[in-house]
């Protein structure tokens, strides 16, 4: 299995200091309400309505609000309308970058997605432009843990790849496999710090220059801030010293 990946662990360093708790949690019911709508309330049945509640009761999502948000999907109860709308583009230094977004409104949302490349140096990009460099997968991520034991637990389960980041592990899986190593983790007693479905680069841009990177740090973020956006990938090589001082 290969080793340390910058891009990934950045995402998840990221996630872990996010603050914004309200914001993630409308983002997080968006994702399940849609589950709901496209694949009816049963979680057993419906395997993307399973990975969004599990992600939601990772970050602390009450139990009753995840439930009236899959009766809002269904509708039980009535609620917004939002559709799935995916925007491609580069972000500086010819960064790809990919937006996915849960909207009630495709032209507003496009529009605010439009300006936030153009405003800090990037562009968007026709559909189709840069999708081609990523593919889905599963990530689960594991804190704490012996690395021979995740490894081990985990190459059984049908893991492709981990990476390691201090005491974290990320773990790579085909989208279709991630439930099962989840399960395999935490049966293995190893803690799970996330599990979701992903889109990972095929291949990555070494982003050299200081303030180049931190100006595509600022677009990712300025997006990732936007309230109908769920998930911003991106396929930067960037060092840690300059992801170190960003995040600090």
């Amino acid at each position: 299995m290969s080793g340390h990946s910058k891009w990934a662990t950045t995402k998840y360093r990221k996630g872990a200091q996010d603050k914004a708790r309200a914001k993630l949690f409308a983002k997080l019911i968006r994702q399940v309400e849609v589950a709901a709508r496209e694949g009816g309330s049963d979680i057993n049945a419906n395997a993307s309505l399973r990975a969004m509640y599990q992600k939601a009761r990772d970050a602390s999502v009450p139990s009753d609000t995840i439930d009236r948000a899959i009766k809002r999907g269904t509708g039980e109860l009535e609620g917004v309308r939002y559709e799935a709308v995916n925007y491609e583009g580069y972000a500086p230094g010819g960064v790809a970058v990919i937006v996915e977004t849960l909207t009630d409104n495709r032209n507003r949302t496009g529009a605010d997605v439009r300006n936030l490349f153009t405003r800090s140096g990037g562009s968007l990009a026709e559909p189709g432009a840069v999708s081609w460099q990523f593919e889905r997968k599963g990530i689960v991520v594991v804190t704490g843990g012996d690395e021979d034991r995740v490894m081990e637990v985990a190459t059984d389960a049908g893991a492709e790849d981990m990476t390691q980041d201090g005491d974290r592990f990320v773990v790579t899986s085909a989208p279709n496999d991630l439930s099962a190593l989840r399960g395999a983790l935490e049966e293995a007693g190893l803690s799970i710090e996330s599990a979701e479905l992903s889109l990972e680069p095929t291949s990555t841009v070494v982003v050299s220059d200081e303030a180049e990177a931190k100006r595509v740090l600022r677009l990712i973020e300025a997006i990732d801030d936007h309230d109908d956006v769920q998930a911003v990938h991106a396929n930067y090589d960037i060092s840690d010293d300059v992801l170190a001082g960003f995040y600090a």
